[in-house]
């Protein structure tokens, strides 16, 4: 069950903006929601009918998009979004493990955003980085040969500068 949000005017304000920097054309709708994606952090139901108001689209055709990619999402990260690489040689080298560490230190399950908004925990098919398998991603920093014992040190590491930028 989703949360209705309230978007404020501002918020409203910027996706019409940038829905009219693409022209408000219906073609351009991937890229309206990358943008909006990137200027919210994720897609609530609400901006979604913003941008179909905008760009003239049935809301199900945007819900349709968002929900069919996988980069999108409709549920808030957290401040530093972790990833777990659960490829072949990741999952071979122990990555459950490591997955399994996460969710007992956050008290979170994939998919999930602590109430903090600190951390988000989800696992990934493949990084692409087999060699330093088993890899955790945290925002856009890799982190490579990785046993259990070495999740503390990063929960700790970014629970020390809190929302710092």
């Amino acid at each position: 069950m989703s949360v209705k949000i309230q978007i404020s005017q501002k918020t409203r304000t910027k996706i019409e903006e940038i829905c009219k920097s693409f022209h408000n054309n219906p073609g351009e709708l991937i890229n309206v929601l990358h943008k909006t994606q990137d200027y919210l952090g994720y897609l609530p139901a609400e901006a979604q009918e913003v941008i179909a108001q905008e760009l003239g689209i049935p809301t199900a055709k945007v819900y349709g998009v968002v929900s069919f990619y996988s980069f999108f999402t409709m549920i808030p990260k957290g401040r530093y979004p972790i990833s777990i690489c659960m490829g072949t040689a990741c999952y071979v080298r122990g990555a459950e493990r490591i997955l399994d560490e996460f969710k007992h230190l956050l008290g979170l399950n994939v998919g999930e955003t602590g109430t903090d908004g600190l951390f988000s925990l989800a696992s990934l098919r493949c990084v692409g980085a087999c060699g330093l398998a088993p890899v955790v991603l945290v925002g856009d920093k890799v982190y490579g040969r990785l046993s259990s014992d070495d999740v503390r040190n990063i929960v700790e590491e970014y629970k020390n500068l809190g929302f710092a930028v």
